[in-house]
């Protein structure tokens, strides 16, 4: 029996002319996923992609969860491929799906007849598929509201398709089709799921973080890099930039009024974010910022922050409490590496009483106190260090 896994579009079959774009992207990234996985074909047809194992090599359980993981793909299912004959169609089933229905009580057939050459119509198909799995077991009944197991066969170009329910995958659209931006990945709970939600909604990125030794130790870099690996899952191979931030930290430490010294790092941190970015040819940054979440999320302070730097700044969880982000993080598998307790530079040199609502005038006048900022920022960005992360990898870190 040939088994392939199909997986099903979701907001991308709405698109338009440019419809065939984004499902090369898809595509593109089932391939990649599926090399870790055996060998592979993958192929489309009437907004379904279909990847099919070539040997014995593939391992369907294990590509069956990568994929799942794919943004682009709203659902996915199993199913046992055979001729287009009604007979062939119910021996496939009852061998593919047999002995999941000994285990029920209830179940119902739905199909679809996307090829309108073949003789019977949905409802017979149905109709008669089911009669025939009662007559193999008779202690089921038939349930067509709610159903222990939903037998599905498609009736399509290529062949039929016999399969249990379609299992929720990530949905969204493909990776790298609404552009390139850079995560400013802090070691929390917020900015791997800001990467997640950007992510789902086409962006390509990449991830930059401030490190600050000896205040930050080798392990809360190595904590970064597992972060980014666990979400590389979603957002797929991407690149780590890590900043020594010492130097521009202890001169504003130094020079800049305690109560602003928090909007002013975060201003510092993005103009050379920016300069990552623009390097990386990306077209915004990304926050993890909610608001009114801490001091610096205010929507004064934001103000203050996207002044310092002309790139689009994204911030998909800007309206989401915590419970909403915690929820996410948990279900990405973050959360649990997010709360480790290793420090990292934005809880270092934290004034007791920032201030919440800073103006913009006040910023620049304490920026221009600060005359040798711009030159320790040049000398930071110019020492990044560049950490690959690739989707299947293993971080050698233990929390």
């Amino acid at each position: 029996m040939r088994e392939i896994i199909m997986a099903y579009q979701g907001e991308m079959a709405l698109k338009g002319l440019n419809k065939s774009t984004f499902e090369a992207v898809l595509m593109k990234s089932m391939r990649y996923r599926l090399q870790h996985h055996g060998n592979w074909k993958v192929y489309r047809a009437q907004s379904t992609m279909y990847a099919e194992p070539l040997d014995d090599t593939a391992d369907v359980e294990a590509a069956f969860t990568s994929l799942s993981h794919i943004f682009g793909i709203i659902r996915l299912s199993r199913a046992a491929v055979c001729e287009k004959n009604f007979e062939t169609i119910c021996e496939t089933a009852e061998a593919y799906l047999g002995q999941t229905l000994r285990g029920i009580k209830t179940f119902k057939v739905e199909a679809k007849r996307a090829d309108k050459s073949f003789p019977m119509k949905s409802p017979e198909i149905s109709r008669e598929l089911g009669a025939y799995l009662l007559g193999k077991h008779p202690h089921l009944r038939v349930d067509v509201h709610n159903p222990q197991l939903e037998v599905m066969v498609e009736i399509r170009d290529f062949g039929a398709y016999v399969h249990g329910p379609k299992v929720p995958a990530a949905g969204g659209l493909p990776v790298g089709t609404a552009g390139r931006a850079l995560n400013m990945l802090s070691g929390g709970i917020d900015s791997p799921v800001a990467a997640y939600r950007m992510a789902k909604r086409g962006m390509a990125l990449h991830h930059i973080h401030f490190a600050s030794p000896p205040y930050t130790s080798e392990g809360a870099k190595r904590k970064v890099q597992a972060l980014a690996q666990i979400v590389s899952e979603y957002t797929g191979s991407c690149n780590l930039y890590v900043v020594p931030y010492t130097k521009p930290q202890e001169y504003i430490r130094d020079n800049a009024p305690d109560v602003l010294f928090t909007v002013l790092m975060r201003r510092s941190m993005m103009r050379i974010a920016n300069i990552q970015a623009k390097k990386m040819e990306c077209e915004a940054l990304i926050t993890g910022e909610s608001l009114a979440q801490v001091a610096s999320q205010t929507v004064q302070a934001i103000a203050c922050t996207d002044a310092a730097q002309d790139l689009p700044i994204l911030r998909p969880l800007i309206g989401m409490d915590k419970n909403e982000i915690v929820e996410t993080a948990r279900m990405i598998g973050s959360f649990e590496t997010s709360i480790l307790p290793y420090e990292d530079c934005c809880t270092i040199f934290t004034p007791p009483h920032p201030k919440t609502r800073p103006h913009l005038d006040e910023i620049l006048e304490a920026e221009a106190n600060m005359p040798g900022l711009a030159a320790l920022e040049a000398e930071a960005a110019q020492q990044i260090e560049r950490i690959r992360i690739r989707v299947g990898e293993e971080v050698d870190f233990i929390g």
